[in-house]
């Protein structure tokens, strides 16, 4: 049976209707996967993924990407009690790209919702390759020159402006990573690599680095290149996180809000 599909927005997102059964049996995952490098974002409303079916689902895709601990299913919440690493995800409401540490990347995550908070707790992507594709030739020609380091201890800054000296130097173990600004990738597309860890373009005055950055930033994030999911329980949301950034809207972290996680393994470098 062919998928039902309906784009959500121009430039990003796209809806996709099949039965539970036909999408585990794998028989469209060639077809996903297109899909997903093509439109960034791909939405399963309430297909009601059990733990189980989701782990089989992602692995239909292509590899698997075990969690911390070697898990295969991640909680993410910002209920202690049911993360003892929730801290850390209070960088997930900035936008960022998955991986910045590391020089393969994930290639996608899947998220289903369980638990909703009442208030927030939407999320947000942006398309990194429309965003790209929208700039003025002369801009891309030099900013394919540019190469911009990232780390997790940048993040921090932006949900704990006074951390501690601890917290900060632990963050600081993670280390840093220098990458091109942008991606050149192995389809012959190009997109931006942003975010919250990036914070220092190479050769550049620390003010003409931060300036350029925001100034990309809000580019990159504008109307037309964002879509926002409002999510119901059951819903399964994929995205390729090799091209789009992302980022949870604000939520009171005792509403209960959770979603579970896998995450497909990368594929290729930043290059």
């Amino acid at each position: 049976m062919a998928l039902d599909i309906k784009d959500l927005k121009p430039r990003i997102g796209t809806e996709i209707r099949c039965n539970k059964d036909e999408l585990l049996s794998g028989e469209h995952a060639a077809r996903l996967r297109e899909l997903l490098e093509q439109r960034g974002v791909l939405v399963f409303p309430e297909i009601d993924l059990d733990d189980s079916e989701q782990v089989a689902f992602t692995r239909s895709l292509g590899k698997l990407a075990p969690e911390m601990q070697g898990q295969e299913i991640y909680k993410v919440t910002l209920d202690g009690g049911a993360n003892a690493r929730s801290a850390y995800l209070k960088g997930s409401m900035y936008w960022h790209i998955d991986g910045t540490m590391n020089d393969v990347p994930i290639l996608a995550s899947i998220l289903s919702a369980k638990v909703l908070s009442t208030e927030g707790g939407q999320t947000e992507f942006c398309n990194t390759y429309a965003a790209y594709d929208d700039l003025d030739p002369k801009d891309q020609q030099a900013y394919e020159k540019l190469r911009v380091t990232h780390s997790a201890w940048n993040s921090l800054f932006y949900y704990e402006p006074e951390p501690p000296l601890e917290m900060l130097e632990q963050m600081m173990t993670i280390g840093d990573n220098e990458l091109p600004l942008v991606w050149k990738h192995r389809s012959g597309r190009k997109s931006l690599v942003l975010g919250c860890t990036a914070y220092d373009v190479a050769g550049m005055d620390p003010k003409e680095s931060a300036r350029l950055l925001v100034k990309l930033r809000d580019w990159a994030t504008q109307p037309d290149f964002v879509y926002r999911h409002e999510w119901q329980v059951g819903d399964l949301v994929i995205w390729d996180n090799t091209g789009t950034m992302h980022r949870a809207t604000p939520y009171d972290p005792a509403s209960g809000r959770m979603m579970h996680r896998t995450k497909l393994e990368g594929e290729e470098t930043f290059a």
